[in-house]
This record gives structure tokens, C-alpha cells and sequence, in this order.
């Protein structure tokens, strides 16, 4: 398949994150989340190309699940994970790959309009919102400390919960 990157400038180490609403399912269904409610305190943030997609579910999320407590040891206060994917594809998603019991948020960027904002919109044939980048960062009250992109969406490396959390 071939990808084709958005042309927009990516965020950068030192950029602000961007204005913009998540959802996540909640009790009642899907529940809007402000992207300013991510600029309070050290968030580590990662995105995967998609919910259920072999690196995401097999590699990605796995990273971060058996690291959330190292990171929370570290200062980390938040653990978000953005997808472009509904609300309840994500929520599913969180609850099958353990995201949910180690205390990850799993935020649904159902337009890409967010990922879009950071410039990390990846698009392939047959997607209708797009795709994001693969990617990892930490954002200390809204200013991004760190960014780790991959080359590619089926890479996992410098993206990874461990990779991330050397540099906590």
C-alpha cells in the first residue's frame, strides 16, 4: 500500500500542543476530551495508525502496558494513547489490549482533525480520516519535551514504551 504524508509542518520538540477535541466512550457513550486537558503536568502521549492493526495491538500497546507503572514512578501523570478510530473501536481496543487496567487512556481521534494539527496525518488508499504517524512524546504542561517519530507505520522501535521512558 502506498502512504502518502499530509504536506503540513510536524510538531517539534519545544512546540506547544494544538487546540483540539478527543473522544473517549465513556459510561454513557462517547465523552468529548479537550486537548488542553493534556498540557497539565508530564503526559507521555502515543499514537498508533490504527485500533487492532498488528504492530499497534502486538507491540505498541504492549510497551506501554507493562511500563505504565515505570513511567508513573518516573512523574508521569498521564499515559494517552491517540488512535484514529470511534470512540468505541478505541474503548474495545483499550479493554482487549490491557490499556485499561494499567491505567491508559485510550482517546479516539475519529476525524484525524487532531492528528491532522500536529502534522502527523499519514494517508493510504481506501482511508477515509486517514492515519497517523507512529509516534511518541512527552508533553510537560503543554510544551512537547520530547517527540520520537518512525519512519514507518509498521516500525516500533524509538516509538516504544521503553524507548519513551528512557527519556523520562
Amino acid at each position: 500500500m502506498q502512504l502518502t504524508e499530509e504536506p503540513r509542518m510536524s510538531i517539534a520538540k519545544g512546540d506547544k500542543l494544538p487546540e483540539g477535541t478527543l473522544l473517549k466512550l465513556g459510561a454513557n457513550g462517547p465523552e468529548e476530551v479537550a486537548a488542553a486537558d493534556l498540557a497539565q503536568g508530564l503526559v507521555a502521549i502515543f499514537a498508533v495508525p490504527g485500533a487492532y492493526t498488528p504492530t499497534c495491538t502486538n507491540a505498541h500497546m504492549p510497551s506501554f502496558v507493562k511500563n505504565a507503572a515505570n513511567f508513573r514512578d518516573k512523574g508521569v501523570s498521564r499515559l494517552v494513547c491517540i488512535t484514529v478510530n470511534d470512540p468505541f473501536v478505541a474503548g474495545k481496543w483499550a479493554a482487549d489490549t490491557g490499556a485499561t487496567d494499567a491505567g491508559i487512556e485510550v482517546l479516539a481521534d475519529a476525524d484525524g482533525s487532531f492528528t491532522k494539527a500536529l502534522g502527523m496525518n499519514i494517508q493510504g488508499a481506501g482511508w477515509v480520516n486517514g492515519r497517523s504517524k507512529r509516534y511518541a512524546m512527552l508533553v510537560s504542561d503543554g510544551t512537547i519535551e520530547e517527540l520520537q517519530v518512525e519512519e514507518a507505520p509498521s516500525a516500533c522501535s524509538v516509538s516504544s514504551g521503553e524507548s519513551l521512558l528512557e527519556l523520562v
